[in-house]
């Protein structure tokens, strides 16, 4: 489940990117994740067939001016609308008193949407690296950029992006929140989509 996080944060370092640009360009500046404006969703599938939407509650994150990206989601903040749910994933699945940060970055180049004007988007792919549950890997993502204002740029997928639990060492807390809720089995794929506004 935790996977998505990844996913998610890779295509929010690639929205602040299109914010930093360089100093004769348009988008010129600092820019930080918009958290009350910003959503970040996944979805897990139970018993082969049962699929239930969850999210995150903080996200964080800022684009420096020479493009360098950085993404946190604050694990803890996971709401699956179930308070006893919300509970085990993080003392079992995220053991959230190790790994609290789910961290993306990646180096962007700002030179890509220095032309972006208010109203225009982009679809760009971007490799990021995600650091969840103490293991690090690539996640390649393509993302819709478009600037919804002169200080502002969301940031969406345009398709879900799956992550798996196991290429995290979250194998482990799958099955055991198989166990205490009595499944024949949770799938360990997990899509994960978001949609992040960054301001300046």
């Amino acid at each position: 489940m935790k996977l998505l996080t990844r996913s998610i944060i890779a295509s929010a370092c690639l929205g602040l990117a299109a914010c930093s640009q360089p100093a004769e360009t348009p988008l010129n500046g600092a820019w930080t994740v918009d958290g009350a404006e910003s959503h970040f969703s996944f979805v897990t599938v139970k018993a082969g067939a049962i699929a239930e939407a969850h999210s995150f509650g903080s996200v964080t994150g800022s684009v420096s001016a020479d493009g360098a990206a950085q993404i946190d989601i604050d694990l803890d903040t996971v709401e699956t609308n179930i308070d006893i749910r919300n509970e085990r994933m993080r003392e079992f699945l995220f053991e959230t008193d190790s790994f609290p940060t789910a961290t993306v970055t990646a180096q962007l180049d700002p030179s890509v949407f220095a032309q972006l004007g208010v109203g225009e988007s982009v679809t760009q792919p971007v490799t990021a690296t995600l650091n969840l549950h103490g293991v690090e890997n690539d996640v390649d993502a393509e993302l819709s950029v478009t600037r919804i204002g002169p200080d502002k740029v969301l940031v969406a997928t345009t398709e879900p992006i799956i992550i798996n639990a196991d290429s995290f060492d979250l194998g482990d807390g799958v099955e055991k929140l198989r166990e205490l809720a009595g499944l024949p089995g949770i799938t360990p794929q997990v899509p994960v989509a978001f949609s992040l506004v960054f301001t300046r």
